[in-house]
């Protein structure tokens, strides 16, 4: 890629910088013995300092004048320029403190239905708590998500990512594992839970596409059995709804059946077949690494995770 060098950059290249500092002080002075002290230089340095001002501006910038000097007529409209410029180049040399109580905008993170039935309430009262002026928005994983965070579409990423592309940064939240729920005043609640038995009950299966085999699914396969999916649904609130007014079973990770929505009309048991645990990620864009206000938001999440585990 060809990159263009404009005719203000030439010029910047023959301008040391730092004289932009030192004309600074000699305006707000008026004085080359004072700016000298404040510069902390010697006054024949300062002295010098404006000459090369002096040949960069072709002007005089400081005229002698009864007992001291004045600003000339180009000093007088350079001077509340520079202390603009001044002032916007430390703001971009500094490193900038993030203080939520003073940030406005939207915090636009993805997830799946999962993840925000376990986390976005403990997030919100977080958002309401310290930064109330953040505006939460949640969406699903859908589409180039990654591109997502390298676009600033979304902040961040939450879900069971396993490989991410190089870019983005990732790390552990908690683990989780499945659980088989079942309505309270179920037929087979004071029943072992066999696998004969979870075999022969109709089940839940969460699916956000809609169908496609669940993690239950291709465990049973491994072993030679099949169970019947009776109702098939895009989310896991509809899931323990559904549940929770009939006689079919809903395995699920145990984080989402010790939500409220589920820990009072359902009970959990251990599946009676083996299930891999799985682990929640946070991923986000390696270009927001060192942003301070990225860096308390995964804080944050990382915080509100804890409470999951």
């Amino acid at each position: 890629m060809c990159y263009i060098v404009t005719m203000h950059e030439l010029e910047l290249r023959n301008v040391d910088l730092n004289l932009l500092v030192m004309l600074g002080v000699l305006l707000e002075e008026r004085s080359v013995t004072r700016a000298a002290g404040r510069l902390n230089m010697s006054q024949p340095a300062v002295s010098r300092a404006l000459g090369r001002l002096r040949m960069a501006f072709a002007d005089p910038l400081l005229v002698e004048d009864r007992g001291g000097y004045c600003l000339s007529a180009r000093a007088e409209d350079i001077q509340p320029r520079l202390k603009r410029l001044l002032a916007d180049a430390g703001d971009l040399m500094s490193a900038r403190e993030f203080v939520p109580a003073d940030a406005v905008g939207t915090i636009r993170l993805l997830m799946p239905d999962l993840e925000a039935t376990t986390l976005a309430p403990s997030l919100l009262a977080r958002l309401q708590a310290e930064a109330p002026a953040l505006d939460l928005e949640i969406h699903p994983l859908a589409g180039p998500v990654f591109e997502a965070l390298g676009s600033d579409t979304a902040d961040a990423l939450i879900g069971v990512i396993g490989d991410a592309p190089s870019g983005i940064h990732a790390r552990a939240l908690y683990d989780d594992r499945y659980v088989t729920l079942m309505r309270r005043d179920h037929p087979a609640r004071g029943l072992d839970l066999t696998l004969e038995r979870y075999l022969d009950l109709g089940h839940i299966a969460v699916s956000v596409a809609g169908t496609g085999r669940s993690a239950v699914d291709e465990a049973l396969a491994e072993l030679g059995q099949t169970r019947r999916v009776q109702v098939r649904v895009p989310s896991f609130l509809a899931a323990l709804e559904i549940a929770a007014r009939s006689d079919l079973l809903l395995t699920i990770p145990s984080s989402l059946a010790r939500t409220e929505a589920a820990r009072d009309r359902l009970d959990a048991r251990p599946p009676p077949l083996p299930l891999a645990g799985f682990t929640m990620r946070l991923l986000w864009h390696a270009r927001h690494q060192e942003s301070p206000r990225h860096i308390w938001l995964r804080n944050m999440i990382v915080e509100v995770a804890k409470e999951k585990r």
